[in-house]
C-alpha cells in the first residue's frame, strides 16, 4: 500500500473517531487509540484543521469534528426518503411527548441518525442527524441489533467486552444477548444510563411493510422525562408512530401488523 493510501485510510479513521467522541480527543489519544504514529496523527490533524473538516476546542487540547465534516452526509440523508416521509410524524410526537425523537439507520458496525425532531423546552441534547453511536449502549442501537442485518450482530457479538461508558453500560457478549432476546420479545428498547449518566432512551422498530425493517425509532430524555413505569406507555407511542411513517393516508395504523 502507497504512504498517499495509508494517510488517507489514516485521516478517514480519525474523522470517523472524532464523530464517536462527546468530548473530543487530543492527539495522544488519537494516536494510541488508532494506532497511529503520534508524528503522523499530529501531521493529518492539522491538514484536516486547515481543511476545516476538524477544529481544536478554545483553551484546549481536544479536537473535534469541524463544521465541514458535518456537512460532507448531507446530500446522502437527503436522498433517504424515509427521513423526509418520517419527518412530519416524528415532530408531531416531539410536540406530544416534549422531548426529542430521533430515526436511525445501521452505518457499518454503528448506527447513524438520518432525522430528527426537536422538542420544546429548555432541555436539549446533543444529538443531530448524521451523528453516528454505538449500538451496545444505546436503545436505538439494539433496536438496530435486534432487526437490522444480522452479520453486525454476529460480529459484535465475537468481540470479547465492549466500551463502557457508565456503571449501567453492557461490557459483555452474553448480557448483549441475553438484552437483544428480551427487546426482540417485548418489541421495544431501553437504554437505562448506559450511555450517559441521567439520561434515558426509549426504542422501537420501523418496518415498510411486514418483514422488512428499515430503521430505529427513538425518544431521548432525562431519567425524570421518562420515569422507568412509563416507559413501556412510550414505547406504545413510539409504536403508533412508527407504523403511521408507511401507512396510507387516511386509514388507521396498526402496531401488530409489524
Amino acid at each position: 500500500m502507497s504512504a498517499n493510501a495509508t494517510a488517507v485510510e489514516r485521516a478517514l479513521a480519525i474523522l470517523e473517531y472524532l464523530d464517536g467522541s462527546r468530548r473530543g480527543l487530543n492527539i495522544s489519544e488519537i494516536s494510541r487509540k488508532l494506532s497511529i504514529p503520534k508524528s503522523s496523527a499530529h501531521v493529518i490533524i492539522i491538514t484536516l484543521e486547515r481543511l476545516g473538516y476538524v477544529q481544536k476546542r478554545t483553551d484546549s487540547l481536544f479536537y473535534t469534528l469541524g463544521l465541514k465534516a458535518y456537512g460532507l452526509g448531507q446530500g446522502m440523508v437527503r436522498g433517504l426518503s424515509i427521513s423526509e416521509l418520517a419527518l412530519p410524524h416524528l415532530r408531531a410526537l416531539a410536540d406530544q411527548l416534549r422531548l426529542p425523537v430521533h430515526l436511525a439507520v445501521p452505518d457499518g458496525d454503528q448506527g447513524v441518525y438520518i432525522q430528527k425532531a426537536d422538542a420544546p423546552g429548555l432541555i436539549k441534547f446533543d444529538t443531530y442527524v448524521g451523528r453516528r453511536m454505538d449500538l451496545h449502549c444505546t436503545g436505538v442501537g439494539k433496536i438496530l441489533l435486534a432487526w437490522g442485518p444480522p452479520d453486525i450482530l454476529e460480529r459484535l457479538l465475537a468481540k470479547p467486552t465492549y466500551i463502557r461508558y457508565t456503571k449501567n453500560t453492557i461490557t459483555n457478549p452474553k448480557a448483549l444477548q441475553r438484552e437483544i432476546a428480551v427487546v426482540r420479545k417485548q418489541r421495544w428498547a431501553l437504554d437505562d444510563e448506559e450511555e450517559e449518566i441521567g439520561v434515558r432512551c426509549v426504542a422501537v422498530p420501523v418496518f415498510q411493510e411486514p418483514g422488512r425493517f428499515v430503521a430505529g425509532l427513538s425518544v431521548t430524555g432525562t431519567t425524570s422525562q421518562i420515569p422507568m413505569p412509563d416507559a413501556e406507555a412510550i414505547a406504545k407511542r413510539l409504536h403508533l408512530t412508527a407504523a403511521a411513517i408507511f401507512a396510507p393516508a387516511g386509514l388507521p395504523v396498526n402496531p401488530e401488523q409489524t
